[in-house]
């Protein structure tokens, strides 16, 4: 495993943004653990994020690319944090956009998008916190698809999130990042994947955070839940 990813294995865990014990998801399953990115809300741990999510996009993606997109509401600063991070690791200008909830009707940058305005013969690179069913792809694929003027003009090179929960999506046997690389046509990484956090916590770690006890919760949860 890379160094960088076990150094945000344990950056979740120090910004209380990884947990275990018992959650309800919004899809209604009864998950051992839980990530929640809106737990990065001080300067120092979103410079530290925005690094990650870097170090994953060159890894993953290399430096073809010219625009970061987030969707609106967290993708937001994830695009911010990671325009600024690139800049500083590789020396490379990558401008970022997000969408808006509601169209602004008014004004010099009024229109659906809010940053830079994506156009054709751009590559784009979607940012996002984590998907567990694949749906807020559906939301933000055709607005990206509307700034173009002429069909395939803005090449989506990817889309990364922080944390691969590694567990089926709705109505499929695979994985959401699997469901959206095989609709879309592009490829959909994480910055880590759960296997990877257990094999660092659990398989290698003290067994200080993932316990026995938990281990045998994240087991019984993927027999139900887990990708195949």
């Amino acid at each position: 495993m890379e160094q960088y990813k076990k150094e945000f294995i344990d950056f979740m865990l120090e910004c209380q943004v990884l947990k275990f014990g018992s959650f309800t998801l919004k899809s209604g399953r009864q998950s051992p653990f839980f990530m929640n990115a809106g737990a990065y809300v001080t300067g120092s741990q979103l410079k530290r994020l925005g690094e990650y999510y870097a170090k994953a996009i060159h890894d993953n993606f290399g430096d073809e690319i010219d625009v970061f997109f987030g969707p609106a509401y967290k993708g937001i600063p994830l695009a911010v944090v990671t325009a600024v991070a690139y800049s500083e690791l590789y020396g490379k200008e990558i401008k970022y956009c997000c969408d808006r909830k509601e169209e602004k009707d008014h004004g010099a940058d009024k229109g659906a998008i809010l940053g830079y305005k994506i156009k054709n013969g751009d590559r784009v690179v979607i940012i996002e916190d984590v998907t567990t069913s694949g749906k807020s792809i559906e939301e933000t694929y055709p607005k990206i698809r509307a700034q173009e003027t002429v069909e395939g003009g803005i090449k989506i090179v990817g889309e990364i999130v922080s944390l691969d929960r590694r567990e089926k999506a709705p109505d499929s046997t695979k994985s959401a990042l699997e469901t959206i690389s095989e609709k879309y046509g592009f490829p959909a990484k994480a910055i880590v994947t759960m296997d990877e956090v257990i094999e660092a916590l659990y398989t290698n770690g003290d067994k200080s955070v993932i316990t026995e006890e938990i281990k045998t919760q994240i087991d019984a949860y993927y027999k139900e839940w887990g990708a195949k």
